[in-house]
């Protein structure tokens, strides 16, 4: 059986069912493809966390900021 270099194949993409492509000179021969890495395109859990987190406090700041200048503009307009 000869073996495939990943440079090889014509693309790395994969169907909706994990099905890759190897091309038609492999057409009727069985392959055995070895899975090396799996990445997942959505943030891991730690990832989202430390997001939140951020946008957490970036919304207290920014309602900290906005009472402050509201406060600003309705005391202006007493004046």
């Amino acid at each position: 059986m000869p073996k495939v270099d990943a440079d090889e194949l014509q693309t790395n993409e994969t169907d909706d069912r994990g099905r890759m492509y190897l091309g038609t000179e492999y057409a009727n021969k069985r392959v055995t493809v070895a899975v090396v890495e799996v990445e997942s395109d959505r943030p891991d859990e730690d990832e989202l966390a430390a997001a939140y987190r951020d946008a957490s406090e970036s919304g207290e700041t920014l309602a900290e900021e906005w009472a402050e200048t509201s406060s600003e503009a309705w005391n202006e307009l007493d004046r």
